[in-house]
């Protein structure tokens, strides 16, 4: 049976077993996941795993309940919703339920690259030995990873839909004595990952990372890189355009407010890359903007968090938005290109400046090597004295409803000073309000090309330039 024929003969069954009135919907999901690791430059892991997810959320005699389950004989279908009407009857009253979507149309998915959904291992892997080769003898760790996603849903009101999906992903490091360099990029086909493009940008900056200096905490105008700045979109979107949180007053958003400096547009756009076309709902997935020049415009919401206020659902139905709310999870912030002349699609390895000609690692600034790229360079250009950094990681909120953030930096930061790298730095720790650091005049730079950085969970990816900020606040050393 195809994933729509399950959705439905699961929507039947409860039909027959439960009454014309109970309403219920399907999701079915295909997911072939292929993984290649590799550590201490050699390829130690080659994985794949395909399975089928069944799920199931039915509403019968005012109560709500939802199961899963992976077996789509007509015996395993039947066991789910036998199992899921039993839990109903024990799930309190639920008032709130906001009730099945419609029929609508559902657009296309995105482009689908049939050579990315059934990628062979050594595709991977021929990814990786350019990347380790790359680095010029560094040690190199990292992965490279493909997927493919179908599905369908089909609920009781007559809604259903299809989609299909595929993705690539690398992401690596290049370390040279004790400091680290690294490369990642999400795409929607295989064959626009260049590991020796990777793997010579995470070696430059790694051999420009070594022996840093220690600065004194402080404010610091900074150049972030876009895997930086894709932290700062994750967590806007989990604790900013959450429509929960905004619902709570837990949310530091205000519609209609201009809250952002003006050269900040950023958009939830799960069909500009690997994304299904509806959501966990059934609900169409279209673009979303949240923040328009500056000023807020909307959080996302499913149907509950919808109908709470009494708008609509924007297609954010996910597992867990009971609890967590709905989150935008392909958020992107559009590069000054996209505003000037239209161009508003994902860099490449090359586009990205990842890779000078011959794919040996292009410098600028100075020659440093911490600067990989001419996007970045052109931002890097215009600071007197700052800081360059490449990524953060194991950030933490310190207070949801300003995004207060505390974190460290990681894989680089250098000292600039007349527009050159001239030293690296050791990594800082930071304390900052994430949307203080992009308010109006917050933000000197948009960088032209935006560039994708894959997130832990497939499907879900952050795309960003890099961007310069006026000031960000690092409060100390990385142990402290």
């Amino acid at each position: 049976m195809t994933e729509l024929e399950i959705a439905g003969q699961v929507v039947e069954l409860v039909r027959r077993l439960a009454g014309p009135d109970a309403q219920a919907e399907a999701l079915v999901t295909r997911i072939d996941l292929a993984l290649t690791r590799f550590a201490n430059s050699f390829i130690h892991q080659n994985v794949a795993e395909s399975g089928v997810a069944v799920r199931l959320r039915l509403h019968v005699d005012g109560r709500t309940a939802a199961g899963s389950g992976s077996l789509v004989d007509a015996d395993g279908l039947r066991a789910l919703v036998e199992r899921t009407l039993a839990a109903a009857r024990l799930c309190p009253p639920d008032p709130a339920w906001p009730g099945l979507a419609p029929p609508a149309p559902v657009p296309p998915s995105a482009v689908f690259d049939e050579s990315t959904a059934f990628a062979e291992p050594d595709e991977r892997a021929a990814r990786v030995r350019a990347f380790v080769d790359a680095v010029g003898g560094l040690e190199a760790a990292g992965y490279c990873r493909t997927a493919y996603r179908s599905g369908a849903f089909a609920n009781s009101a007559g809604h259903s839909a299809v989609g299909r999906t595929a993705e690539a992903a690398m992401d690596g490091i290049a370390r040279a004595g004790g400091a680290d360099g690294v490369a990642r990029l999400c795409a929607d086909r295989l064959a626009d990952l260049d590991g020796a493009a990777l793997g010579a940008r995470a070696a430059a900056k790694a051999r420009a990372a070594a022996d840093p200096v220690e600065l004194p905490p402080g404010r610091y105008e900074v150049v972030l890189e876009p895997a930086a700045v894709g932290d700062l979109l994750q967590n806007l979107s989990w604790y900013g355009f959450n429509g929960k949180r905004y619902n709570e007053r837990q949310s530091f958003a205000g519609l209609g407010v201009a809250q952002f400096d003006p050269s900040v547009t950023l958009v939830d756009d799960p069909l500009h890359g690997s994304a299904l076309p509806y959501d966990l709902e059934g609900t169409p997935r279209r673009a979303l903007t949240l923040v328009g020049a500056g000023t807020t415009m909307a959080v996302a919401h499913d149907r509950r968090s919808g109908a709470e206020v009494g708008v609509a659902s924007t297609g954010h139905g996910m597992l867990g938005a009971s609890t967590f709310g709905p989150i935008p999870r392909n958020l992107r912030l559009l590069p000054a290109a996209a505003r000037a002349v239209g161009g508003d699609g994902p860099a490449s390895a090359v586009e990205a400046g990842q890779s000078g000609p011959g794919g040996g690692a292009s410098t600028s600034a100075g020659g440093t090597g911490a600067v990989a790229d001419p996007d970045t360079a052109a931002l890097v250009a215009g600071v007197e004295r700052g800081l360059l950094v490449s990524d953060f990681w194991y950030t933490r909120v310190l207070d949801p409803k300003s995004l207060v953030i505390t974190g460290l930096t990681r894989n680089g930061v250098w000292l600039v000073e007349d527009g050159v790298p001239t030293r690296a730095v050791r990594d800082f720790r930071f304390t900052e309000a994430y949307p203080r650091a992009l308010g109006p005049g917050a933000v000197l730079g948009v960088g032209r090309r935006a560039v994708r950085q894959p997130d832990r969970m497939d499907g879900v990816w952050w795309e960003a330039p890099p961007l310069r900020l006026a000031a960000w606040n690092f409060t100390g050393g990385a142990s402290g």
